[in-house]
């Protein structure tokens, strides 16, 4: 097991452990971390944004099917996100909001 302490800024200083031999120096191991965090964040915006966990299907084609269709909806949001220069989250919704405000001004279901 080897401790690196990397310094992230004045303010900073991150310590990472790692028992992967091959990380010799500081900067694989950032190099390492800087990939592990890009997963991390693609798995949290494609659970709060898709909802790929709310799948309650039992065969396996239809829970492949939701699985890549999240990910094509989790695809489209990141693209439209650096189109607009906005992140994901305000995208998504802002996106929600205009649909409220326009059902609020003109309704598409009547109730009785």
């Amino acid at each position: 097991v080897e401790l690196f302490r990397v310094v992230v800024s004045t303010h900073r200083t991150d310590w990472v452990v790692t028992n992967d031999t091959t990380q010799a120096n500081r900067n694989d191991v950032q190099q390492v971390c800087a990939i592990r965090w890009k997963i991390e964040q693609f798995h949290r915006e494609i659970k709060q944004l898709t909802g790929i966990e709310s799948n309650q299907c039992r065969k396996a084609r239809i829970q492949r099917n939701h699985i890549c269709c999240s990910i094509l909806v989790w695809i489209c949001l990141t693209r439209l996100a650096r189109q607009t220069k906005r992140t994901v989250y305000q995208l998504k919704h802002g996106l929600l909001d205009n649909y409220l405000c326009e059902q609020l001004r003109s309704p598409g279901l009547l109730v009785a």
